[in-house]
């Protein structure tokens, strides 16, 4: 098991869930995670991290490896009494992400023009 983060430019929900279903197809991916406030992609599992960056490549973003590591081992259970500690205040949820972004939606022009117009036309 190895835990791959990689940098990837994450601008919008389009391009979250392209990265995610391209990477969602190589086999041995125990878990996969996005933080978009960050830009980071997380993979756990047996996968080679090469072909995780190849992946995100295909949809047309970059991939920089930020970290590549082995799982820590589960922590021993705690004490029965645990500490009483004042709750802290919840933040509030990170801004969710446009629908789109310019570099996935690239608009088209289109034009119409009745027949008969003025314009000339040889055939």
């Amino acid at each position: 098991m190895k835990i791959i983060e990689l940098k990837v430019c994450i601008a919008c929900e389009k391009c979250k869930t392209q990265i995610l279903k391209a990477v969602a197809k190589l086999e041995g991916i125990a878990e996969l995670s996005v933080d978009e406030q960050k830009g980071i992609l997380k993979v756990v599992g047996d996968v080679d991290p090469i072909q995780v960056a190849k992946q995100v490549r295909k949809t047309g973003k970059t991939a920089v490896f930020g970290s590549v590591s082995e799982p820590k081992p589960a922590n021993p259970p705690k004490p029965a009494n645990p500490p009483t500690e004042k709750p802290k205040p919840a933040n509030p949820p990170p801004a969710p992400l446009p629908p789109c972004c310019s570099a996935c939606c690239r608009l088209v022009e289109v034009r119409y023009e009745p027949y008969g117009g003025t314009n000339c036309s040889i055939i």
